[in-house]
């Protein structure tokens, strides 16, 4: 071997260890392979959903979102947060594949379920596809849910009985079938309206997009600045935002946001993990909060 290429192979074999073990851009987060039994059939759907540089394999993310379709036919938004969390569930249940009892559910589905008695939230996040509910053994489903409650990442819902767990990328919270409160319509009026970035990792320089989520009553009204929270000592950050889009939300200060919106967040230095919050403008519609809590970031 000429001395070039011997310098050059350790430096290629580094090179691909490095590639291979670039970490998540979410907190919590699998191994970057997904098997799904989905909610239609089908056999088996076996996924490499993230590259070796941390990306996410487009048809790979498509062929989730087929699996976790409605029951109803329709093919919604699979969002690799939702992907990352299942992979997590699926690891910490032995790794075998997961039995999808419903996933992403149309909003027509949704409404149906609801008008025929079904215990299901009118603002459920199956119908943004954030959420998705499993069928466990019995033996290890009540400690995967404790397990998810200890992350404090997410939301997640026991159903013993039914013998599945409900997970959501949602703020964390949990429940058991009898304490769920989905007749209570808890998010009319944008009541628990929330914020999730496309990301949880960050490097300075980095654009943030935010998607806004339980908005019940649009168009919400939010100002152009954010702030961001130092989870250690420091002062907030002041963030510029904008319509990801180009809009320009009518110039006043404020961008008129709807379900569709994401709102791009600029100019966060690198403070380490910190919390981002976002305010909305008068007047606002029946229950919307000041503040819109969005999850904690990480900027390096």
């Amino acid at each position: 071997m000429s001395r070039v290429l011997r310098v050059v192979a350790p430096l290629l074999l580094v090179a691909g260890v490095a590639a291979a073990e670039t970490p998540s851009r979410f907190f919590v987060a699998g191994d970057g392979r997904l098997a799904l039994v989905g909610t239609l059939g089908g056999g088996t759907v076996r996924v490499a959903y993230r590259r070796p540089d941390g990306g996410y394999d487009p048809a790979a993310l498509a062929q989730v979102a087929r699996a976790l379709r409605s029951k109803d036919g329709a093919t919604g938004p699979v969002e690799p947060r939702l992907v990352e969390l299942l992979a997590r569930v699926q690891a910490m249940t032995g790794g075998a594949p997961l039995t999808v009892v419903s996933g992403y559910r149309s909003p027509t589905y949704n409404a149906g379920l609801k008008s025929s008695g079904h215990r299901v939230a009118s603002a459920s996040l199956h119908t943004e596809g954030l959420a998705a509910d499993v069928a466990l053994p019995r033996a290890v489903l009540a400690p995967t849910w404790h397990r998810l409650r200890d992350l404090d990442c997410c939301g997640t819902g026991l159903y013993a009985s039914q013998g599945f767990l409900h997970v959501d990328v949602g703020p964390a919270r949990f429940w058991e079938a009898a304490t769920s409160r989905v007749d209570e319509n808890l998010s009319a009026g944008n009541a628990r309206l929330f914020g999730r970035t496309d990301f949880d990792r960050y490097a300075a320089g980095d654009a943030i997009v935010v998607a806004l989520h339980f908005l019940t009553t649009p168009p919400v009204r939010v100002a152009r600045r954010a702030r961001l929270v130092p989870e250690s000592a420091g002062d907030p950050t002041d963030l510029r935002v904008a319509d990801a889009d180009g809009g320009d939300g009518g110039g006043d200060g404020c961008i008129e946001a709807d379900a569709a919106t994401r709102l791009r967040l600029t100019g966060a230095p690198p403070v380490g993990r910190a919390r981002l919050v976002l305010s909305t403008c008068t007047p606002r519609a029946e229950r919307t909060p000041a503040e819109v809590p969005v999850n904690v970031v990480e900027v390096r």
